[in-house]
């Protein structure tokens, strides 16, 4: 036989046997001279011959479908926050995450979403003074709590010593990730004060110091992918130096006014 004919039976047999649909519509494509019989594509998705079996599961699943119900709608819970110092109230589907609330129905879009997964601390926020990744925690869980996110820190004519640190030693790139690191900054001096515990202290009994290697270990969760880390870590270790001198000033005018 010639390469022309055996080609032409090669093809024949070929679309004998049952296809899917794409196939059979890229078949009769290309083999657009054959017989009109042979060109029959049924509504089955096969070229001549039986049924395919998945014709019938195909059937079968979309009849299960049409009969299943409609979709339950979300449940809905009023949630009570005091958020940077004023009482707020939100009916939200019980599915709806902190950051999410901030967001998308507070208007707070200081907070970042970065990887939503907990894992870059970009949404970090303060609950009743302790540091959260808002994208992991649910809205509802916070009934009544006191959240404090970076509006609520400090203003463009009045910053928190953390935020003006932040701005003196360039701790920052792009920004993205930047109101993270403060609210976080913020929560390490006061677990510092409190006499938190770290990984990096040879003495957990002691208390901690304001050291650089403290501060990156305590600041580990939250990055930076500009790695602007020399300068957020300059800037917390010089907002811990300003704080405490502030607090001893204070200390001191108590004493002279008692």
């Amino acid at each position: 036989r010639t390469m022309s004919a055996w080609a032409s039976s090669t093809r024949r047999k070929r679309l004998s046997r049952p296809v899917g649909c794409a196939g059979a519509a890229q078949a009769i494509k290309v083999n657009s001279t054959l017989p009109a019989a042979t060109n029959n594509v049924f509504d089955c998705g096969f070229i001549g011959g039986t049924p395919p079996p998945c014709a019938g599961r195909a059937s079968s699943l979309a009849a299960e479908l049409a009969a299943s119900p409609p979709p339950r709608p979300p449940v809905i819970s009023t949630v009570a926050l005091t958020v940077n110092g004023k009482r707020r109230e939100l009916e939200l589907d019980t599915r709806t995450t902190l950051l999410d609330a901030l967001r998308e129905h507070l208007k707070l879009t200081g907070t970042k979403k970065g990887c939503d997964h907990g894992q870059c601390g970009a949404c970090t926020v303060l609950v009743n003074g302790e540091r959260i990744n808002a994208c992991l925690s649910l809205a509802v869980q916070h009934q009544r709590d006191a959240i404090t996110t970076i509006e609520g820190l400090g203003t463009p004519d009045d910053l928190h010593p953390m935020q003006a640190a932040f701005i003196k030693h360039d701790g920052y790139q792009c920004g993205y990730c930047t109101p993270g690191q403060i609210c976080s900054a913020v929560a390490v001096l006061d677990e510092i004060k409190r006499g938190v515990p770290s990984h990096v202290q040879a003495d957990v009994s002691a208390r901690p110091r304001a050291t650089n290697m403290e501060m990156r270990e305590r600041m580990s969760g939250n990055l930076c992918r500009c790695a602007a880390y020399h300068g957020i870590t300059e800037a917390v270790l010089d907002a811990t130096r300003r704080m405490a001198d502030a607090d001893t000033a204070s200390d001191a005018d108590e004493r002279a006014s008692a």
